[in-house]
């Protein structure tokens, strides 16, 4: 326990203000600057829609192989075969182009519908020409719409 003595009322009754205000979420001023930056996220997440010439529909195999299926493919993840690993890849390639896009659009094992992009038939495609052709195939890349 302790003890305070004041020298006049006046002080005594500051103390009671300040306190109460305190009490109530008052705060002195100028502290919101510094509160605000000790709460700041550090990150922060923002999705935005893909622009130019890349939008959807446009991005080319390689692009597509970059932003979702090398995640996997480039290291061989849950059995996935590598890009360039002629070995891994010809039982599949004995699946022709179109059952590859079949399997890669319904997703297969571990790999979910399309690897996971937002890429629409002819992006999936073009990525699994780019992927195979850099594996031992001779596929032709489709044409634009």
């Amino acid at each position: 326990m302790f003890h305070l003595t004041f020298r006049t009322a006046a002080a005594a009754g500051a103390l009671v203000l300040s306190l109460g205000a305190l009490a109530m979420g008052a705060r002195p001023q100028g502290d919101d600057e510094a509160a605000n930056a000790r709460i700041a996220p550090v990150a922060r997440v923002e999705l935005a829609a893909a622009s130019g010439a890349a939008g959807a529909g446009n991005r080319s195999g390689e692009q597509i192989y970059k932003s979702a299926c090398a995640a996997c493919h480039e290291a061989g993840v849950a059995n996935a075969p590598k890009l360039g690993d002629k070995a891994a890849w010809a039982p599949r390639l004995a699946q022709k182009l179109d059952g590859l896009v079949k399997s890669a659009t319904a997703g297969k094992n571990a790999m979910p519908p399309k690897g996971g992009s937002d890429a629409n038939e002819l992006e999936l495609t073009r990525a699994i020409v780019y992927m195979t052709n850099k594996s031992g195939a001779s596929f032709k890349e489709p044409a634009g719409k």
